[in-house]
């Protein structure tokens, strides 16, 4: 387990380029596996989550060339099994996504409990009831689930109770080869949901309504091999906007695209934060920020509970009070409690709703990196206080944030990482 050691106090300032979306990474990762020749995907996330979804392949009999760089090579001739490793499952939310590829080549799969952030709370009975929906059959195991289609997939029509991202993937990803039209409805329009939609057209699949809540898929028995660059990950360029503008700093932020950065933007604008767009480059900087009095998170276009952590962070320095609500996750909030024991002011009203008062001089002390995004919150906070934090474990936030330690190093922070994991 490694500690990232921070001597807050000083402002941020420079240029940072974002990878590929580790949100379309684990999707794409995992249509793949539907086709038996070369899949390519370019701009990949060097990051924990996609190193591990990559391993998962390789442990069905895929070959993965490329782990732990920006390009990745797949093929897989043959699944040579229908469950996938526990450990590795038990580390990743994004594992639950390879159940309709198994389905789809071996008819049956047997899935651990998924892991990643709130594993308790955040339930898979969306994707299950879409995979029954398309004629498989579910088992409730001690230690997860087995799944079998006795007849194959079906082609269906299909509701979905929550416009679940990774539910509307999974739908997506099994309908891809059961032969007919499949229509996905209440679907996610989020950004990387519809870099799996392109994905799969350029396999064969057809697909009308990307990007909306209506999704129609006409399925093929045999998908091709496809080529795709991620789209710039706008989370993480929101959250290195976020960082800058916590520090007082002035940041530039390369590799997303204007219209998916604008969710952030939006916010950062009315909290009177200097911001501009110019092609794929965001710039945040120095300004004198106004508490926006309200934010609240929503499903795409609305502003991402992804980013909720750190923009709570960002309102202990901005003058007045906000409100921030995130409605998705009841735990996001929860872990921004260690705000108060470095002097923030804030009220935890229930498990969606804080109030922050600020601006305060927060001060340093030892964190707890819960959750990846509260974690890289709780660094930004831990950049813009007093004295020194020590915020354990750092691979937690090392899931979602490349050469983390090396970027925050190159933008001025007085950062150290210690120990090992």
């Amino acid at each position: 387990m490694s500690t990232l050691v921070i001597e807050g106090g000083h402002r941020l300032s420079g240029c940072v380029e974002v990878e590929g979306n580790k949100n379309a990474a684990l999707p794409l990762l995992a249509a793949c596996l539907l086709t038996t020749k070369e899949c390519v995907l370019t701009n990949v996330p060097r990051i924990g989550d996609v190193e591990v979804m990559a391993r998962l392949l390789v442990d069905l009999g895929a070959k993965v060339e490329g782990i732990g760089t920006t390009t990745l090579r797949v093929r897989c001739p043959e699944i040579v099994k229908d469950e996938p490793d526990g450990t590795m499952v038990g580390r990743l939310r994004g594992s639950v996504l390879l159940l309709g590829p198994l389905l789809a080549r071996r008819g049956r799969a047997q899935l651990a409990p998924p892991g990643g952030d709130f594993p308790a709370r955040r339930s898979i009975s969306t994707h299950l009831d879409a995979l029954v929906s398309m004629g498989a059959r579910v088992t409730p195991r001690s230690a997860g689930h087995e799944i079998d289609v006795p007849s194959g997939l079906k082609p269906a029509s299909i509701y979905l109770y929550e416009a679940s991202v990774t539910g509307t993937e999974t739908a997506l990803l099994a309908a891809a080869t059961a032969p007919g039209t499949s229509e996905i409805r209440h679907a996610a329009c989020e950004p990387h949901v519809v870099e799996l939609c392109m994905f799969l057209e350029q396999m064969g699949v057809g697909i009308q309504g990307a990007g909306t809540t209506t999704i129609r898929v006409e399925g093929t028995a045999k998908p091709h091999g496809a080529e795709h660059r991620l789209w710039g990950d706008y989370i993480e360029a929101g959250s290195w906007a976020v960082v800058g503008a916590i520090t007082g700093g002035d940041i530039e932020v390369k590799g997303a695209r204007p219209e998916d950065i604008e969710v952030v933007a939006a916010v950062l604008k009315r909290m009177c934060f200097e911001c501009e767009t110019s092609g794929d480059v965001f710039r945040v900087t120095r300004s004198n920020p106004q508490a926006a009095g309200r934010i609240t998170t929503g499903l795409w276009p609305g502003f991402p509970s992804d980013l909720v952590s750190l923009v709570t962070v960002l309102a202990t320095q901005v003058e007045g009070q906000t409100l921030v609500h995130d409605w998705l996750y009841e735990l996001r909030l929860f872990a921004l409690e260690q705000l108060s024991g470095m002097k923030g002011d804030l009220f935890l009203c229930d498990p969606h709703r804080i109030i922050v008062h600020g601006p305060t001089r927060l001060k340093g002390r030892p964190l707890d990196s819960r959750d990846l995004r509260s974690g890289m919150a709780l660094i930004a906070a831990a950049l813009a206080a007093e004295g020194e934090s020590r915020l354990a474990p750092l691979e937690m936030v090392e899931r979602g944030y490349g050469r983390l330690v090396e970027r925050l190093q190159a933008l001025g922070a007085k950062v150290e990482k210690v120990g090992s994991g």
